[in-house]
This record gives C-alpha cells, sequence and structure tokens, in this order.
C-alpha cells in the first residue's frame, strides 16, 4: 500500500528536499500536495484526503499545532504527524494531547523517516526511541508532581479540598471555618495550581479518587471543627 502524503511546511527548500526524498521510495510513499500555511494544511487536507500529513510547526497563518488541532477534529481518520525543528517539551505534549500519531526532528535521517512512516499503517506511533524517552520522562514527572502537590496542601486547604468534594459552595466553606469568601476562593487557587487541576469539578474528583473524601466524610460540614 502506498501512503498518501500532504506535506505543510513554510519553507520551499525543505518541501522541495523532502518530496525528492520521497520520490526514492514511490514504492511506499506518494506525495499528494503541498502546504505553507496551517490554514492551506487544513484546506488541502479536506480536498486530498491524505493517509499522513507531515505537520510542521512555525508557519504563517495558523500555526502547525493549531491546524493539526482542527484536521484531527474535522478529519479523524487522518495521521498527522508533526515533523519540526522545534525540541520543546510543550510543543512535544501538546502535540501528544491533540492525538499526532507522531512527533519527529528534522534531524532525523532518511531511513528512520520511512520506516517510522510504513509503522503508521500499522497503528504504530511514529516516534524515535528519543523523543519517546523524553514524553515518558515528561508523563513520570508530571505524574510525580501532582502527588507531590497533594503532600504541599496546608491542612486548612486539605480541608477546603475535602468540603469541596462533597458539594459545599464557597459561602458554606467560608461560614463552616469562619472565613470570608474570598479567602476560601484564594485557598481553591492555590490547591488547583499544586494539584496541577483546572476547576472544582476535577478537584472534587481528585479528592474522591486520592481517599481524601468518603461516605463517612457526609457529615464533615457538621462535625468539623471551625477555627
Amino acid at each position: 500500500m502506498t501512503i498518501k502524503v500532504l506535506i505543510a511546511d513554510d519553507h520551499k527548500l525543505f518541501r522541495q528536499g523532502l518530496i525528492s526524498l520521497m520520490k526514492t521510495r514511490e514504492d511506499l510513499v506518494e506525495v499528494i500536495g503541498e502546504a505553507e500555511t496551517g490554514k492551506d494544511a487544513v484546506r488541502l487536507a479536506e480536498q486530498l484526503h491524505p493517509d499522513v500529513v507531515l505537520m510542521d510547526i512555525y508557519m504563517p497563518h495558523g500555526d502547525g499545532l493549531k491546524a493539526t488541532k482542527e484536521i484531527r477534529e474535522r478529519f479523524p481518520g487522518i495521521a498527522v504527524v508533526i515533523l519540526t525543528a522545534s525540541e520543546k517539551d510543550e510543543h512535544l505534549y501538546e502535540a501528544v494531547k491533540l492525538g499526532v500519531s507522531g512527533y519527529l526532528l528534522k534531524s532525523l535521517d532518511a531511513k528512520e523517516l520511512f520506516e517510522l512512516l510504513a509503522g503508521i499503517i500499522e497503528g504504530e506511533a511514529a516516534m524515535t526511541r528519543s523523543m519517546a524517552t523524553r514524553l515518558l520522562k515528561g508523563v513520570a514527572k508530571r505524574s510525580m508532581e501532582g502527588a507531590r502537590g497533594e503532600e504541599a496542601l496546608t491542612e486548612r486547604e486539605l480541608i477546603v479540598l475535602r468540603l469541596v468534594a462533597i458539594g459545599a459552595s464557597n459561602p458554606k466553606i467560608a461560614g463552616k471555618l469562619s472565613i470570608s469568601v474570598n479567602t476560601v476562593k484564594s485557598h481553591l487557587k492555590n490547591i488547583l495550581a499544586k494539584l496541577q487541576l483546572e476547576n472544582r469539578t476535577q478537584a472534587a474528583a481528585y479528592a474522591v479518587k486520592s481517599g481524601l473524601v468518603s461516605n463517612s466524610n457526609d457529615n464533615l460540614l457538621n462535625n468539623h471543627p471551625s477555627g
């Protein structure tokens, strides 16, 4: 099976070089289009229906990550592989969250590129060992930071978190602990930051999952001492 490829990169010389390289393996890949902006990448993905989009990150009129997000949402059957010079961890993590099929650096050698592209058709991720290692280390680090975050909560923050988890409103928490609503909000802000969570719902779910609350906490509002 020949893999139909769309190349999205704002550097014409790089696109031409990649096209020439692809022609050496016409048994494996066929370049069916090229885009120089993120907007063009989305448009051509819709028109040409490639199997794979090789997507750069730094492009005008919608960068590669924005284009990737739109392609993944609108055309989930198209695999997007980031092919970039960026070694920034945040780009790697964001790309993975968007559901890319791979993240490759432009310093990759041709043989490995073709091997990884062939693997995509078999459902494999197009990622070098070094990038996979970096990704795993990042995931592990974030997990450890999350665990340390719980330990970093103050006693008062733990109480607030437990109250949030059993459905107490900010005014209710404020009244129970004899503090202002603004102080409750400040505690919540600190809790979310330490646990790397985004909102109150996630905080409540985290508390339940971590065993910080249980059925025995239902009377927490009535039984826990204030102060």
